[in-house]
């Protein structure tokens, strides 16, 4: 099944298959009057591009950059990410895989995903503003967390925030790569949640999101799986627990879920979580290397 698309004045979303769910993704093509952007090509846009002037990438994930290889025009992504953009092995490095299975997830990363590479990619900075004639503008938002340079972009006079990988499911947000941040992560939702905006757009499932006031409802409720993770970690340390007990017990991955990723991303979650618990006092090392909930 392709690719529909929906119109947001003069945002389109490219909405990607399974309505983008993850292998896939909602892509956005924006016109001006002298220039137009796509933001995070897709899967789909690898046999269905639609042209543009440049590319903007909201962060360096397969998923958001598998249709990069349809485009000869400039690319633009934030600083942060800048190097994992330019090189799919610092990308694979990024997420912190056993070594063991780096090489099986660089093949999928370059047969299932064409990642490349971009040497050719520019940097840009938070508050950038691409002009693309007629009034209309794209801003760059930083909002770190998810990766360093993960970023939303703000249409204007249309009102449209991109939110990229702030998908609003109920996954949860995550942060589970080497540079990923969960201080930063919640950073992010509280910026996201003072723009006002017509309409919130997310790169996975959930698409567009009309209205400030059904986006800051829908936020709070993803916002909410963090608390729900300390919970979970809480009432699991109600007695002394290693960190690999904890991962093993899992605060992100449902028990069914398999794959290189799952044990380095729930070992970096469960850290921060414990160590944001430990500063907060609500857990202490009661013994070296054992946690347990006060």
């Amino acid at each position: 099944m392709g690719r529909t698309t929906a119109e947001y004045g003069v945002v389109t979303v490219l909405v990607g298959a399974d309505r983008g769910a993850y292998p896939n993704g909602n892509s956005l093509l924006v016109r001006g009057s002298t220039a137009s952007v796509v933001i995070d090509p897709s899967l789909s846009l690898v046999a269905d591009a639609p042209p543009a002037d440049a590319v903007l990438v909201s962060h360096a994930h397969e998923d958001h950059i598998a249709g990069l290889g349809s485009y000869d025009v400039p690319v633009h992504i934030h600083h942060g990410d800048l190097e994992a953009l330019r090189s799919r092995a610092v990308m694979v490095a990024g997420f912190g895989l056993a070594p063991e299975s780096v090489d099986e997830v660089d093949a999928r990363m370059r047969d299932a995903f064409h990642v490349r590479g971009r040497p050719d990619a520019m940097a840009c900075a938070d508050g950038d503003v691409f002009d693309l004639g007629g009034g209309r503008t794209v801003t760059v938002v930083h909002l770190p967390g998810h990766t360093t340079g993960h970023s939303g972009f703000l249409v204007e006079p249309d009102g449209f925030l991109f939110l990229a990988d702030i998908d609003l499911t109920s996954f949860g947000p995550y942060y589970g790569d080497i540079n990923s941040s969960l201080v930063d992560f919640e950073a992010s939702l509280r910026r996201c949640r003072d723009i006002d905006a017509r309409w919130y757009g997310t790169f996975h499932q959930k698409g567009v999101i009309e209205g400030a006031t059904e986006f800051r409802r829908r936020l709070d409720v993803y916002s909410s799986v963090v608390e729900r993770r300390d919970a979970t970690l809480l009432a699991f340390l109600r007695e002394p627990r290693t960190l690999e007990e904890v991962v093993a017990h899992r605060l992100v991955y449902r028990p069914h879920v398999e794959g290189p990723q799952v044990a380095p991303v729930e070992r970096r979650t469960a850290t921060q979580h414990v160590e944001r618990l430990v500063s907060a006092g609500f857990v202490a090392e009661v013994e070296t290397g054992r946690y347990r909930a006060m």
